[in-house]
């Protein structure tokens, strides 16, 4: 398995080994040992799947007071996959990273907690999965808007599909402060 690290810490691009035949293919999507190697944590509480169609756009979202970490994969089709780092004072508050993801790839996302995460569908559909480390808890969504200008994501769609929630959710400097992660910077060794 090779590990990359995204522009942003902790956002990591993982490459799992594959084993391909004449048969078809076999890989580990998770493995706690393995996976811990990288920090990337053991407990997953829940995992959830979504089917979406071309340009459907799902994000920028996030909890703030359960924040849920996610192992993300695309099983069917492609996508691209958008983490924003909206951490007060963080120092890469307002940088995104971005990565394609497709299922005949098999690559994963890492996306620790205190990141908005979202992602388009590029393909004709997409099926998206996602392990998360908490529980999903609809009273504490938020988000940001999808297509705000400052965070400068070339999003490769040309008519976005959004639900009304994600096309009214506020530009990242119009959401209230208390309403956004507070960066806890790392302790040195």
């Amino acid at each position: 398995m090779k590990v990359t690290e995204l522009a942003l810490p902790g956002v990591l691009f993982i490459e799992p080994r594959h084993f391909m035949d004449g048969r078809g293919y076999f890989l580990e999507t998770y493995q706690e040992r393995r996976y811990g190697d990288f920090d990337i944590p053991a407990r997953f509480v829940q995992d959830n799947l979504s089917f979406s169609r071309h340009g459907v756009v799902r994000g920028l979202h996030y909890q703030l007071h359960q924040p849920q970490g996610k192992l993300v994969m695309v099983l069917q089709g492609e996508v691209f996959d958008v983490v924003v780092d909206i951490r007060l004072g963080s120092p890469t508050f307002g940088v995104a990273a971005s990565k394609v993801l497709s299922a005949a790839g098999h690559h994963q996302l890492y996306v620790p907690p205190g990141y908005a995460h979202g992602f388009v569908v590029l393909s004709d559909a997409a099926l998206f999965h996602y392990k998360c480390t908490d529980y999903y808890n609809p009273g504490d969504e938020y988000g940001i808007r999808w297509n705000d200008p400052d965070l400068g994501i070339a999003w490769p769609v040309a008519e976005a599909v959004l639900s009304d929630r994600d096309r009214h959710f506020p530009l990242l400097r119009d959401a209230p402060p208390e309403h956004l992660p507070i960066y806890h910077q790392p302790l040195s060794p």
